[in-house]
């Protein structure tokens, strides 16, 4: 099934406290967020993972080779030193959820690259501009600077005894960021232990949880590489670097992503949910951002301290009521169900309208996206459930995607803790 393997990462040797050094993934930073981390330190992995772009950028001189500039200095200069031997990089980070702390286990490693559907699955959509900026970066630096995060199924929790083995030993990083999550990393060299790692994910698929874009992109930049330089594989560019996690592990945590969306010109919040009582029970709502609690109950925000419920009719089955050829698995989903059912049903927002994006947009912050819509920037504001991992597998097994931002693995795995380079 999945081919793991381990691999020489390249890592921070010397200099400050790790926790001004790592970033979030590129597709969480802003530009306060990019200028913040700019200024953190000089070596903080931002310049890598996601450069500002400056003035008279032109093709010659941008953020990819001013990345592939630091990257090559930073190992020129011992910045950055590459591990002696192949290696996992066992991971814990730990971080608080309701006031209490939880802890993620995985490994970093290598991931063999091919195309989805028969190892390695996707659970959600992509957008063509990201795998674009992705591929220039990889292109130019030649290098992995953040994780693809993937998830396997390991009931017996196996995972859980090989990482009590290495727990004992002293970790290469331990130390606490900015935001008050702890981490710590173990580089593992004992062959015993990689093999006994790799042939548990040897007969197991991988999920893709987080990284769709890159893993996409690594998978095409390798079919480039291969058609140019017909290297006898497997090479460095056939593997991507990427935390495993087990979807059993305690700490795996998904919260749900929030829709920001542009009604209809002349839509009377009234008029959509008079329109929705065909499917669904409509209830008012006071006290906050109308969070849902049940399954196929979503909360709708329409500004002015005008909150619903919206509740799918006991009586309606998902399967039979959404059209088209997509499987059970597919149909009995949260986000598909608000999708094609009040999305697209009723506000006329349909997948090329959530590819443009101009009518739809993603928030993780309720508040924040009640007070986008009583500021005018948007009209309304859906608010859903957090997928269960029962529901990303399914969806994936059955060879389908969900709708783009389903899901939103908490916390994002960090940048800057392992380096992945072809060179």
């Amino acid at each position: 099934m999945a081919y793991v393997v381990p691999i020489r990462g390249w890592r921070y040797q010397t200099g400050p406290d790790l926790a001004l050094i790592i970033t979030p993934p590129y597709d969480v930073i802003d530009q306060s967020a990019q200028e913040g981390l700019y200024a953190r330190h000089p070596w903080n992995m931002i310049r890598l993972e996601y450069g500002a772009s400056l003035p008279g950028d032109d093709r010659t001189n941008n953020r990819y080779t001013r990345a592939a500039e630091h990257f090559n200095r930073w190992r020129r200069e011992g910045i950055l030193a590459r591990d002696k031997r192949p290696a996992l990089y066992f991971y814990e980070q730990v971080f608080s959820l309701a006031g209490q702390a939880v802890t993620r286990r995985g490994f970093f490693c290598g991931l063999g690259l091919e195309p989805y559907g028969k190892n390695v699955l996707p659970h959600e959509d992509t957008i063509s501009a990201a795998r674009e900026d992705r591929m220039q970066l990889l292109t130019t630096c030649r290098a992995n600077f953040s994780p693809i995060f993937g998830l396997y199924v390991d009931p017996e929790r196996i995972s859980e005894d090989l990482f009590s083995v290495v727990s004992r030993t002293e970790p290469a990083y331990k130390f606490a960021d900015t935001e008050g999550q702890f981490h710590r990393l173990w580089v593992v060299t004992d062959q015993a232990l990689i093999t006994a790692t790799t042939s548990l994910l040897g007969n197991r698929r991988v999920y893709i949880a987080d990284g769709h874009h890159r893993f996409e992109t690594a998978v095409q930049y390798c079919l480039n590489e291969q058609s140019v330089r017909k290297t006898p594989a497997p090479a460095p560019y056939h593997y991507v670097l990427t935390l495993l996690v087990n979807v059993y592990d305690p700490g795996l945590v998904i919260l749900p992503t929030h829709r920001l969306v542009k009604a209809p010109a002349g839509l009377d919040p009234g008029a959509l949910t008079g329109a929705a009582k065909e499917l669904f029970r409509v209830t008012e709502f006071s006290g906050g951002p109308p969070l849902p609690r049940h399954r196929y109950n979503f909360g709708l925000y329409a500004g002015k301290n005008q909150s619903f419920y919206l509740a799918l009719k006991e009586e309606f089955d998902p399967v039979s009521l959404l059209a088209g050829s997509k499987p059970p698995a597919w149909k009995k989903s949260e986000v598909a169900v608000l999708h094609a059912l009040v999305l697209d049903r009723y506000l006329h927002i349909g997948p090329s309208e959530c590819t443009a994006g101009e009518r739809i947009a993603y928030t993780h912050d309720p508040v924040e996206a009640c007070v986008l819509v009583d500021r005018g920037e948007w009209d309304l504001a859906f608010f859903l459930n957090p997928p269960g991992i029962d529901e990303l597998v399914s969806v994936a097994e059955a060879g389908e995607r969900m709708p783009q931002k389903s899901t939103y693995f908490y916390p994002k795995v960090p940048s800057g803790l392992v380096v992945y380079s072809f060179d």
